[in-house]
């Protein structure tokens, strides 16, 4: 995703993944307080139900969207502009989820940010996810984040 994002450990509750870092705003309390862009890649939290039909992959990533907004703001945001679309990575099912997430942080300068899901069946029983985070003020990272889940390769 180019050399500005970093390693990041995976807090969105993805099973065995792995995470990048892009800061956006750094140090905007004028302390050590950083904002940016996160994305992460992983296997389906075993906690979360998955079955490989339409409603079952939307089911999966409304979970699992549920589930990163928690661990990356808190169980009281209310997403909003929320929009869902069937995908296809290689010839496997997938759902993909966006909304925007408020964002009312003293000294930061952004209104939102855009929440990106995506499930994607593996044809075992399983499913791997992407989950994204961008700054209201980056949306051009939305396109290369889709991009990125278009390249991820399923060897089941």
């Amino acid at each position: 995703m180019g050399s500005a994002w970093s390693t990041n450990s995976e807090n969105t509750g993805l099973y065995g993944g792995a995470a990048t870092w892009l800061t956006v705003h750094k140090n905007y309390d004028g302390k050590t307080a950083s904002w940016g862009n996160y994305v992460s890649f992983g296997g389906l939290n075993k906690g979360i139900a998955f079955t490989n039909t339409p409603a079952g992959l939307k089911a999966a990533a409304v979970a699992s969207g549920e589930q990163a907004l928690t661990r990356l703001y808190d169980d009281k945001i209310k997403p909003t502009v929320v929009r869902h679309r069937p995908i296809t990575v290689g010839r496997h099912r997938g759902h993909e989820i966006t909304a925007r997430v408020p964002v009312k942080v003293p000294l930061l300068k952004e209104t939102y940010s855009t929440i990106l899901i995506a499930v994607i069946d593996r044809g075992d029983g399983t499913a791997v996810v992407s989950i994204g985070d961008v700054a209201g003020s980056t949306p051009q990272w939305i396109a290369v984040w889709r991009q990125k889940v278009q390249e991820i390769k399923i060897t089941s």
